[in-house]
């Protein structure tokens, strides 16, 4: 038996079915009030086999590459000007084996420096599952053969710190658009003005002469560092013409509990465009 990456069975031939996944984890996005330190965490093994789950914190945030497309950055070894907190972050239990079908909590405990100046520090959560079997088929010269990969799934959770009063701000800037095949391609660079990542959704909209708004997307964005997140708009079926667009960056997310949103002044721009 040996381990293998969820990823990496892509690439073998004849996978049959995945058969196991990792734990489940809520919630998705820890958020630690300087008052409290500490939050807790549940891990659910949905699977038909035990689940060996190990936890550790380490640094981190999203990032954009050259076309938009957004991943995650993560470093052991923060910069010690970085808002990190995983150095101050204790995790009860660290290792620990979930049964079939059940359940554990695991406590977060956050230890911060004496002195600790306001505002928020940033972590990752990482959640590593053992467990459950991948059934892979080969087929060979004598015939086919059956094996069970043991799968191994890493999850990676944000967790925000939050230490006396907290100043969020976003800023939007450089906005551009573009025809790419029978889509607009729209692309803004977002950042933060305060000591606290700006969590929100960035609107892209497409408007006639009226005003009127005949194209519209939207994507939840975490921004701890400047990103620049691509939007696109289908245009196949609009006349050539003169078109506006807007774009906004504003603090709503429906995926993140109220209390732990913290509101900042919306931010727009927009552009005048000509589609072919």
């Amino acid at each position: 038996m040996k381990s293998l990456s969820i990823a990496l069975p892509l690439i073998l031939a004849g996978i049959s079915a995945l058969q196991a996944q990792g734990v489940l984890v809520a919630p998705t996005s820890i958020f630690i009030d300087g008052r409290a330190r500490s939050a807790t965490v549940l891990l659910v093994n949905p699977n038909d086999d035990p689940a060996e789950v190990e936890l550790s914190v380490t640094y981190g945030y999203t990032v954009t590459d050259s076309a938009g497309s957004f991943s995650l950055w993560t470093t052991d070894a923060p910069d010690s000007t970085a808002p990190s907190a995983a150095a101050w972050i204790r995790v009860f239990p660290r290792r620990v084996a979930i049964e079939p079908r059940a359940q554990q909590l695991v406590r977060l405990l956050v230890s911060p420096p004496a002195g600790l100046a306001d505002g928020e520090y940033w972590a990752r959560l990482v959640v590593l599952a053992r467990g459950g079997k991948l059934a892979v088929e080969a087929t060979t010269d004598s015939g086919s053969v059956n094996v069970g990969l043991a799968v191994e799934v890493r999850t990676i959770l944000p967790v925000l710190y939050r230490s006396g009063t907290v100043h969020p701000g976003a800023a939007l800037e450089a906005l551009a658009a573009g025809t790419v095949g029978d889509s607009l391609a729209i692309r803004a660079r977002l950042s933060r003005t305060g000591d606290a990542a700006a969590l929100g959704t960035v609107k892209a909209m497409l408007l006639d002469s009226t005003g009127t708004v005949l194209r519209r997307s939207e994507l939840p964005v975490s921004v701890y560092a400047p990103i620049a997140p691509r939007l696109v708009l289908p245009v196949d079926s609009l006349p050539p013409g003169r078109y506006s667009v807007q774009m906004e960056f504003v603090a709503e997310r429906p995926d993140l509990p109220p209390e732990a949103l913290l509101r900042f002044t919306a931010v727009r721009d927009s552009l005048a465009v000509t589609l072919p």
